[in-house]
């Protein structure tokens, strides 16, 4: 990686440029029951985000960043994504006044589908794979000039995300708990961590280990995804700038068991009444499950919800039969 990673200074850039746009989310103290006893915590409840994840801040402060440079280009904008970081484009994109396109995976959930056309994207099959979907964006930049929007891997990207960090100023904490899907989250809020001297842990599901076999092998490698939370955790490869701030000693990996996550959203519902997505609840089973243990002395960690783009408990039947997805190459 020759780009160089986000600073201090380059978060509090981007939260002066999304300030009023993003919403700035609770910080909930509870406790968590594990193994070894109660578990005091701070929940970062970024579920109730405006886009309904923490994807809003990295992508409104890239579109913004576009029109200050004057580099919007008329085609708007497009992404690949699993729903989330294209939720947070499409409305990123609507405040901009551009166009977004989506390519998704085929088998994205129905939920998140339905909302990226609610929020005026034009949503297109990708293909079976995050790779593939990655590479029909590719191939549409080529055909319209449009400005392609990475999901997590790009400067902007990551130090919108670090906002979430500076929320936490003022709170006695310890190390600050993320789960790690492309990793812009977590080398976001290290750079936040690098100058107030906390930790970030990044959770990963053992069926996406991205990160922990790139620290592993010492490089960014492809790993099989086989996780229920594939749609928002579904990278193969770690991002570069992730990869760089775990290298350095900022970011440290654990892995949770899909069953983890399982019993830990079903734990935050009954415990907290709240409703997240895989992805979020990665985060309490890293310490529900005591495959990480907090030390007391540091201060609680703070869990980040990340999103809870969750299916429609009222759908009779999902969206997709009466509208499918279309590809690449045929008519929108």
């Amino acid at each position: 990686m020759t780009a160089r990673l986000p600073v201090l200074a380059d978060v509090v850039a981007a939260a002066d440029r999304i300030r009023g746009v993003v919403r700035t989310t609770p910080l909930w103290p509870a406790e968590i029951e594990t193994p070894a006893g109660p578990v005091p915590v701070l929940l970062k409840l970024e579920q109730l985000q405006l886009s309904g994840s923490f994807k809003a801040r990295g992508a409104f402060n890239s579109v913004l960043r576009l029109v200050e440079l004057g580099r919007l280009p008329a085609a708007g904008l497009v992404i690949a994504s699993g729903g989330n970081a294209g939720i947070a484009a499409a409305l990123a994109g609507r405040h901009a006044g551009a166009p977004v396109t989506v390519f998704v995976p085929t088998d994205t959930p129905a939920v998140k589908v339905d909302r990226l056309r609610s929020l005026g994207a034009t949503v297109r099959d990708g293909g079976p794979t995050h790779p593939d979907t990655h590479l029909a964006v590719a191939e549409f930049v080529s055909l319209t000039g449009a400005a392609a929007m990475h999901p997590y891997d790009t400067f902007d990207m990551v130090a919108g995300a670090g906002t979430l960090a500076l929320e936490l100023d003022g709170a006695d904490h310890g190390p600050v708990v993320v789960a790690v899907g492309g990793g812009g989250l977590g080398a976001g809020i290290a750079a936040v961590g690098r100058d107030r001297d906390f930790e970030v842990i990044g959770v990963e599901p053992t069926g996406a280990p991205s990160l922990h076999e790139a620290l592993k092998a010492g490089r960014p490698v492809p790993v099989v995804i086989d996780t229920i939370a594939v749609d928002s955790l579904g990278a193969r490869v770690i991002g570069d700038f992730a990869f760089a701030a775990a290298a350095a000693g900022h970011v440290r990996s654990v892995l949770v068991s899909d069953e983890e996550i399982v019993a830990a959203r079903g734990y935050i519902w009954d415990q907290f009444r709240l409703a997240v997505e895989n992805s979020a609840a990665a985060v309490v089973a890293s310490v529900l499950s005591g495959s990480w243990r907090p030390d007391p002395v540091a201060g609680p960690p703070v869990l980040v919800l990340c999103g809870a783009n969750l299916d429609d408990p009222h759908r009779t039947q999902p969206a997709r039969d009466a509208e499918p997805l279309v590809s690449l190459r045929s008519s929108p």
